[in-house]
């Protein structure tokens, strides 16, 4: 079989790709450039060389991940691989939770219609004045 070899350091970009914080490299390039990405808590820039036990802070959407790199990939791998290479805080992901268990509440109320209005309901909803109704 083939192995790959060891790397010594990797571009921030590329690892963030490798390791799945990101679909594509650019977009992880984008994030590193917009601040988006904090090493050692500095911003960084994309070209950066990231070394094994570096702490990363890397904000993706509405989700924030306080990280601890454990290896380095250039190359992007099935999921458990890509899982390997960073160790996530428990307060990061105790945080996230929490996150995650108050945007579920904040939709709670919302309750989507059954089924699309008939033929009568849209001309009422047409009638209120809601001009995003067709």
């Amino acid at each position: 079989m083939h192995e790959a070899p060891v790397v010594e350091h990797v571009r921030l970009d590329v690892w963030l790709w490798a390791a799945r914080f990101f679909r594509t490299r650019s977009l992880a390039r984008q994030a590193v450039d917009t601040g988006k990405v904090e090493v050692g808590g500095q911003r960084a820039k994309a070209s950066r060389a990231v070394r094994v036990g570096e702490a990363m802070r890397v904000t993706r959407g509405e989700e924030t991940f306080e990280i601890e790199v454990r290896g380095l990939s250039d190359t992007r791998g099935p999921a458990p691989v890509a899982q390997a290479l960073y160790a996530e805080t428990a307060e990061s992901v105790q945080r996230r939770e929490q996150q995650r268990l108050q945007r579920a509440a904040m939709r709670d109320g919302y309750r989507p219609p059954e089924h699309k209005p008939d033929k009568r309901a849209r001309r009422l909803i047409q009638a209120l004045g809601d001009i995003d109704a067709t």
